[in-house]
């Protein structure tokens, strides 16, 4: 795939339902971790992965009528305009859309999509402001199932997680195996107050979590199938994300964050 191709499409009606229900499953998280980067009134803040908008509008609360956020995605069609936020449609393979200096830039399930994920990183270390805060959030292990209907339908939700994970994800030149490198590379590029912490929780078919990983596997369907998930396979995993008597744990993800010495 090219560099600036992305394995699913936010712009369609299934991307719609991916990233605002990313947004309603991690939020509170997010909010959580970026917050302890402690946005001030003034500040100026970039949001890569902009989404739906709901992070960016976030730190535009925070930032007050003298910050701006500047807000960026390849699919922008989600994001309101209001006063603190500039959008931008843009692909960050190809460098930031306006120079820095940033006081916080925050990415949630950006990097790890990235095949120049490592160049990428340099860049937004370089575009900090002294005192600046980096804030990466990374998925780092997919769903796993706890319980299921039946042995055959617990069999098809690791079957195409697994080859998710380990061939279709991997072919896009995703890196599972990133978020848990960012501690270091933030210590390498000497980023202090270095903090780290990983998320997960379960979540059974029918709820938002579900609505989620319905959207990312229709989005994805053509290279599952391609690598090996029959039509019948994928259609039941559908109704296993919306049967109560799914349980299973979410996709894990790892916040990492570290500040640019003054």
């Amino acid at each position: 795939m090219p560099e600036s191709e992305y394995l699913f499409d936010t712009g369609s009606e299934s991307g719609r339902q991916h990233v605002t229900g990313l947004d309603l499953v991690l939020g509170r998280k997010t909010a959580e971790f970026l917050g302890t980067a402690g946005i001030l009134p003034g500040q100026r803040c970039l949001e890569l992965g902009a989404g739906s908008g709901s992070v960016a509008n976030w730190m535009a609360d925070r930032t007050g009528p003298d910050g701006t956020v500047v807000a960026v995605d390849l699919e922008t069609d989600h994001l309101l305009e209001r006063p603190g936020i500039e959008i931008y449609r843009h692909d960050i393979n190809d460098g930031l859309p306006v120079p820095g200096p940033f006081d916080v830039i925050h990415a949630r399930l950006v990097l790890v999509h990235l095949p120049r994920r490592e160049e990428i990183f340099e860049m937004l270390v370089d575009a900090l402001a002294p005192g600046g805060w980096l804030v990466l959030g990374e998925v780092v292990h997919f769903p796993q199932s706890i319980s299921a209907p039946s042995t055959h339908d617990e069999a098809i939700f690791a079957k195409v997680w697994r080859i998710a994970a380990e061939i279709v994800g991997p072919a896009a030149d995703q890196d599972y195996r990133w978020g848990h490198r960012v501690y270091r590379r933030m210590a390498a590029a000497e980023l202090h107050e270095l903090h780290a912490e990983e998320f997960s929780e379960t979540a059974m078919g029918g709820d938002p979590h579900g609505e989620v990983l319905e959207a990312l596997v229709r989005q994805a369907e053509p290279p599952l199938a391609a690598a090996g998930c029959t039509p019948d396979e994928l259609a039941r995993l559908q109704e296993l994300l919306r049967d109560p008597l799914m349980r299973y744990w979410f996709f894990r993800l790892v916040y990492t964050r570290g500040r640019k010495p003054c």
